[in-house]
C-alpha cells in the first residue's frame, strides 16, 4: 500500500540579530528562497521539507510524508500515554516488510491499495 500522512512538530525557533525571544518566525525566515540559499531549485532535491502553520494561536511544523511498500497500519494501544497533547495527531504504526515503523504526532490522509484484488 502507499500511505501519506501529515507529521507534527514544534516550530523549531532559530535566533538571530533582528529577533526577540516569543517572536513568531515569519514565512521568509522558515522558507527562504531556495534557489538563493541552495544554489538550486528545492523541487529538484530530494529532501522532506516542514512548513510552518498556526494551530490553536501557536506557530507549529508540519510535513507531508508518503511510504510505499506499506502492509498495515495501525494505532497501537500501548501508545495512550505517547506523544505531545498540544501537537495534533497521534502515534500511527506502519508495518513494512519484516519490520515495523512509529510514526509520533501524525495524521493519515490517504491510503492507496496498489494491488485491491
Amino acid at each position: 500500500m502507499l500511505v501519506a500522512f501529515r507529521q507534527y512538530k514544534h516550530e523549531e525557533v532559530q535566533f538571530d540579530d533582528n529577533r526577540t525571544t516569543g517572536e513568531s518566525q515569519t514565512e521568509d525566515t522558515v522558507n527562504p528562497d531556495s534557489e538563493e540559499y541552495f544554489g538550486v531549485d528545492m523541487d529538484d532535491m530530494d529532501v522532506e521539507t516542514w512548513e510552518t502553520i498556526e494551530y490553536e494561536g501557536d506557530p507549529i511544523q508540519r510535513r507531508i510524508v508518503t511510504i510505499d511498500g506499506v502492509t498495515a497500519v495501525s494505532v497501537p494501544q500501548d501508545a495512550g500515554g505517547e506523544g505531545d497533547p498540544d501537537l495534533p495527531g497521534r502515534t500511527l504504526q506502519f508495518r513494512l516488510g519484516g519490520g515495523t515503523e512509529r510514526v509520533d504526532q501524525a495524521e493519515i490522509v490517504e491510503v492507496q491499495d496498489d494491488d485491491p484484488h
